[in-house]
């Protein structure tokens, strides 16, 4: 008899500083399915998650609230329910990693470090926020990313290109909490040195290396290549430059909310050491509470250790969790499972106030079905690091047509007839009915290795062929008409018993993607949970099911315009602090698509640009935007004045890629014609919020590009 597999899953922690968000279902719901299938193959399965607790951004909005960071946290902490319940989320045990656990855990670990002789102290300048009178976390420092150069980048990674560096290499750095320019000040800084030989030698190993229980590679063939830039030559801002990874700054400065460093009093670990470590501490939290040894459990060698995260994290668990893990003497992940993004509508960015957000709880109390979201999300993702978009056409089309449409009808157009007909006994098949069942029945391997790789978009395609099977089978012998026919009624009880087996088993391979429905199912079934053995074991003559209520309501439109429709303005308010409105204003008057049609945007290449003689805030940008050569032969450029000379220097512009209006009538201004308009941001009272955004487009774009 063989051993189930053990398996200790998790997803990333949210940030306990706010309610879950579209992406985290998204992330929970693929998880959750991969563990049902496991769990429906026999696995022992631990699943648990967390709440990020710490760090400077919950201490000062439990600042803000009036409340202690620890009631501010319990206090988003006791609003998860009902989206994890809401969607069928079932996690074995959700904590936080302010526990006790995790403060004891992540305290050794560190000194386990420090015993391999990879904790290093030295002093550092770290930016100060005179107005605060604080250090400031790397959370709170935006500027320029020093690697792809997009503006409003934070302190310690870009969200744009995935780079990781100090906040003192951010250019043009400013403070997110009052706005000023931040002054360095010396501080003594703990670092995990990750650019010992000993780290890099066992992380490029790992990174490329495969999984020792299944020989496969414990990464994504695009994570590896994304992980292993960081193993190579980096040019700094200063010029310089550096081989291999760089050290770690683990520590952080009071005041601060999180857990304190062993014998350095008023230091801190930085919220990215603490944060994976409350994986284990959500663990042994669970395994206690069971009366379990959690040493014993780790100490397992047949355990396998499965992180689900999306890609804007890569570096933390790629990197520094499994260098931790390692040189502390800990059990390093089997596998890290990467996803991309979710946007909506083609790939329109998420915005609550345009009414283009999936706001997960607005969403169940519409009345729409969650396993409505949870096949959508399963139809879409493949198991690879990419983004995945939310249609709501293509939802109501995926769920209506298929869900309903092909699979849920087939026990609709069986079920009466042998509860009416045949005392809701089922009968045996025939012989063009078995070699049906038999082709769903073959399939099984097919779905069980999608489900293994988390392709469930493959598990979905493979389920609605198969229901497209048994509907062909179903017009093919018209139970309907069988049933008015004379001597027919064996062959009337062959092809609905036919139909409700192709249905079970059906099911079967769906369940992990709808556990609700495939309940009920089992229930009308008469049978017990179904697990994917059961896939070789046919409901055998003679069986009873029970009487057929319907199992699912189709998508209404009407359901998908309210969930999308954008809320009510509020009049903009004004606090002692800050403005309650995006940017600073409040949203202009909604306008139609051909409205927005009239504007011609353009990808520009800015070929030279220069300080206006006489003004203070202009610059002269001289512009490529496509439009070929005069006839002369020399390329036609556009001459555009820009109010943007406090926040770029002119030579910084040189080269780069921008995007202006084309078809805005030429203006003539003092200092000549501008022919366009180049986009920038900022906000509208520049005093609270000082800075100037030119847009910048990713690369790869082109002069002369529309922008639509």
């Amino acid at each position: 008899m063989s051993v189930p597999r053990r398996l200790f899953v998790t997803t990333a922690l949210p940030y306990a500083n706010g309610n879950f968000h579209i992406g985290h279902i998204m992330e929970y719901i693929q998880a959750d399915i991969w563990v049902r299938y496991q769990r429906m193959q026999g696995a022992e399965v631990n699943f648990v998650g967390a709440d990020d607790a710490h760090g400077a951004p919950i201490m000062i909005a439990a600042e803000k609230a009036g409340k202690t960071p620890q009631q501010f946290v319990a206090d988003i902490a006791a609003g998860r329910k009902p989206y994890l319940d809401g969607f069928h989320i079932a996690f074995d045990n959700w904590h936080s990693t302010d526990g006790p656990e995790n403060h004891a855990l992540a305290r050794q670990i560190y000194l386990d470090l420090k015993k391999a002789g990879l904790i290093a102290t030295r002093v550092v300048e770290q930016f100060f926020d005179p107005e605060k009178n604080m250090f400031l976390p790397d959370r709170f420092i935006k500027g320029e990313c020093p690697n792809c150069h997009a503006k409003d980048q934070y302190g310690d990674n870009c969200e744009v290109c995935g780079a990781v560096y100090a906040p003192t290499d951010l250019i043009k750095p400013y403070s997110a909490l009052s706005g000023v320019t931040p002054v360095l000040k010396s501080s003594e800084h703990f670092f995990f040195q990750l650019s010992d030989p000993r780290c890099v030698k066992f992380l490029e190993d790992w990174v490329q290396g495969n999984d020792d229980m299944d020989g496969k590679p414990r990464l994504q063939p695009e994570v590896v290549n994304k992980v292993k830039e960081w193993f190579s030559v980096r040019t700094h801002p200063d010029g310089s430059t550096s081989e291999g990874l760089g050290d770690w700054d683990i520590s952080r400065d009071a005041p601060y909310f999180g857990i304190e460093i062993p014998d350095a009093p008023g230091k801190y670990f930085y919220v990215w050491l603490d944060a994976p470590i409350g994986y284990l501490a959500s663990l042994k939290n669970l395994l206690e509470k069971r009366g379990q040894s959690y040493d014993d459990y780790m100490a397992d060698p047949a355990l396998e250790q499965y992180h689900f995260i999306g890609k804007d994290i890569v570096t933390f668990h790629t990197l520094f969790w499994p260098a931790m893990l390692h040189f502390s003497g800990r059990k390093t992940p089997n596998k890290v499972f990467v996803h991309g993004f979710l946007t909506v509508n083609n790939g329109e960015k998420m915005s609550k106030s345009r009414g283009t957000g999936l706001d997960p709880l607005k969403y169940l109390s519409l009345g729409m079905n969650p396993e409505w979201l949870r096949y959508y999300l399963a139809a879409k993702l493949n198991g690879r690091n990419e983004d995945i978009d939310f249609n709501a056409d293509d939802f109501m089309a995926r769920v209506n047509s298929d869900l309903i449409g092909k699979y849920i009808n087939i026990a609709s157009r069986a079920a009466g007839f042998i509860s009416k007909r045949f005392g809701g006994k089922l009968g045996t098949p025939g012989d063009d009915g078995s070699t049906l069942l038999q082709l769903l029945r073959n399939e099984t391997p097919v779905i069980a290795q999608a489900y293994d790789a988390r392709d469930t978009a493959r598990v979905t395609r493979t389920a609605m062929y198969l229901a497209d099977r048994v509907n062909e089978y179903v017009d093919a012998n018209k139970p309907w008409e069988l049933a008015k026919k004379e001597g027919a009624e064996a062959r009337l009880h062959d092809v609905c018993t036919v139909c409700i087996e192709a249905f079970r088993l059906l099911t079967l391979y769906l369940k992990p993607v709808l556990p609700a429905l495939a309940a009920s199912v089992e229930s009308f079934l008469n049978i017990a949970p179904l697990s994917f053995a059961d896939a070789a074991r046919p409901l055998g003559t003679g069986h009873v099911i029970g009487n057929y209520k319907h199992l699912m309501q189709r998508v209404d439109v009407k359901q998908l315009d309210a969930l999308f429709e954008a809320p009510a303005l509020a009049e903009p308010e004004q606090s002692a602090t800050e403005s309650v409105v995006p940017g600073g204003e409040a949203l202009a008057p909604m306008i139609g698509i051909d409205d927005f049609a009239r504007i011609d945007l353009r990808i520009a290449k800015i070929v030279h640009c220069e300080a206006v003689e006489g003004s203070t805030k202009l610059l002269r940008l001289t512009l490529d935007v496509g439009e070929g050569v005069d006839p002369q032969g020399s390329p036609i450029l556009r001459n555009v004045f820009s109010g943007i000379a406090g926040a770029y220097k002119p030579q910084d512009l040189i080269g780069q890629l921008t995007v202006m209006v084309a078809n805005l009538a030429p203006r003539k201004m003092k200092f000549g014609v501008s022919e366009g308009m180049v986009l920038a941001a900022s906000h509208f009272d520049e005093k609270k919020q000082p800075g100037i955004y030119v847009l910048h487009p990713w690369a790869g774009a082109q002069p002369g590009l529309r922008v639509r």
